[in-house]
């Protein structure tokens, strides 16, 4: 961006998110750009249902694909949306909900749908001028609601909203621009991307290996008696889950019974998204429930190396998710939530780790049931198979992939920021170049 040039000269455009334009810019209001587009899908004229995602835009909906032989009376109430539409998602627009579209479907009400009014719009540059992160999450003026992700856009503001407007030829100059440069960095990321994937995949491989095989390559093996684990060291053990734990669920809660203050409690989102794995409330921020609990809620109270389970998941390969508590300080399981404690002493963390291997994980995911959210019952888990070292031979597998993923986490976290600073750069990029603040030649 340091090559780029100025403009020679700018004007206050009035607006927060834009600053100065240049002055042979125009700032021009949205519903002089684009026109709402509301032709309804009557007489079923498409089943090809679309859907908008904050990193992808428009996309077909996977999830329910063509309706085919199911389609309802809803699908007539569908908006239409043509290529070179762009659409929003109202209740979603403030975390970038939306796209252009490259497809002729259908969208449900929660959408809106423009089209450009005149041929001296290039839609490819005001579809970088709404996918600028400075503005869409500008809208947030203009939109009600009490939640931040699901505040509903007030679309008669929104036409009223100005953007900056240079010639169209500029506008051309502009798209084809950014069109090349992020592609170039979207390539960047996706090479990190698939490098995360290739480590992760080492990271599981070793896992897998580590507590199906132990350590030693040279070890006597005899049959499990189990099919898909095969064989095992000399001297280990299968047993079921269901003689190695005790069981009890957490909070029968709800998002509005947490607090800031008061005891630290894990739900099932932080397992899923955060702190899968292992939790120590001491370093992982967690929302709390009142120390009222303590008086009527003893089982869903935690102890140092229980572990707990997301009883629910949106798809099967994250069935089985969980996290152990490796910590004194007094914690509570909250909604959603599965609590397995030993009954005898062993190496919490080599349990995390087989829990966290595809030999279990695997089980798990044969045998839930759902189409879009997927249920972990206590005898789901009570019948996986669990694959037991002697304790020394545990703590020497947990010390080993300590060590191991320790280098592999490392190298992840990095490439993990590299790629969030991509990104920081592709934005602000977007953001220079769409409202003048850089020019390109």
């Amino acid at each position: 961006m340091r090559k780029l040039e100025k403009y020679p000269k700018y004007k206050e455009s009035g607006v927060e998110w834009i600053g100065e334009i240049p002055e042979g810019w125009n700032l021009v209001p949205i519903r002089a750009i684009f026109s709402e587009r509301n032709e309804k899908n009557s007489g079923i004229k498409t089943d090809y249902i679309l859907s908008v995602t904050k990193d992808r835009g428009v996309i077909p909906y996977d999830e329910k694909g063509a309706l085919g032989n199911n389609k309802s009376e809803d699908i007539e109430k569908y908006k239409l949306v043509y290529p070179n539409d762009f659409v929003i998602n109202k209740m979603n627009v403030v975390i970038g909900s939306l796209g252009m579209s490259k497809y002729y479907g259908a969208f449900s009400h929660v959408y809106l749908v423009y089209r450009p009014y005149s041929e001296n719009v290039h839609i490819e540059y005001f579809s970088y001028v709404f996918h600028n992160p400075v503005f869409y999450k500008s809208l947030i003026r203009i939109c009600t609601g009490i939640m931040e992700l699901r505040e509903s856009l007030n679309k008669d503001e929104f036409k009223k909203e100005l953007l900056p407007f240079p010639s169209y030829n500029e506008q051309i100059k502009i798209a084809k621009y950014l069109d090349q440069k992020t592609a170039q960095i979207d390539k960047a990321i996706t090479l990190k991307e698939q490098l995360i994937e290739k480590l992760k995949e080492r990271r599981q491989i070793l896992i897998n290996d580590a507590v199906t095989k132990g350590l030693d390559p040279n070890v006597k093996m005899k049959e499990s008696g189990v099919e898909w684990i095969g064989e095992i060291p000399e001297g280990w053990e299968v047993k079921k889950f269901r003689f190695l734990f005790n069981f009890s669920k957490g909070l029968n809660i709800t998002k509005e019974n947490l607090q800031e203050e008061g005891i630290p409690c894990v739900n099932y989102g932080e397992i899923h998204s955060k702190y899968g794995f292992e939790l120590d409330p001491e370093i992982h921020p967690l929302k709390c429930v009142s120390k009222e609990y303590l008086k009527t809620s003893d089982k869903s109270f935690l102890k140092k190396g229980d572990f707990i389970f997301a009883d629910t998941s949106e798809d099967i390969e994250a069935s089985g998710s969980f996290t152990y508590l490796k910590s004194e300080v007094p914690t509570f399981a909250g909604y959603h939530t599965i609590i397995t404690r030993l009954k005898k002493p062993m190496v919490n963390r080599y349990i995390a780790y087989f829990f966290d291997s595809d030999a279990f994980r695997d089980q798990v995911r044969q045998k839930v049931k759902g189409v879009k959210v997927y249920s972990i019952t206590n005898n789901i888990l009570k019948e996986t198979l669990v694959c037991l070292p002697q304790l020394e031979e545990q703590q020497k597998i947990v010390k080993y992939l300590d060590k191991k993923n320790k280098k592999l986490d490392q190298i992840i976290v990095l490439e993990q920021q590299q790629i969030e600073k991509l990104k920081e750069y592709k934005a602000t990029l977007i953001d220079s170049v769409v409202t003048g603040k850089v020019r390109v030649v």
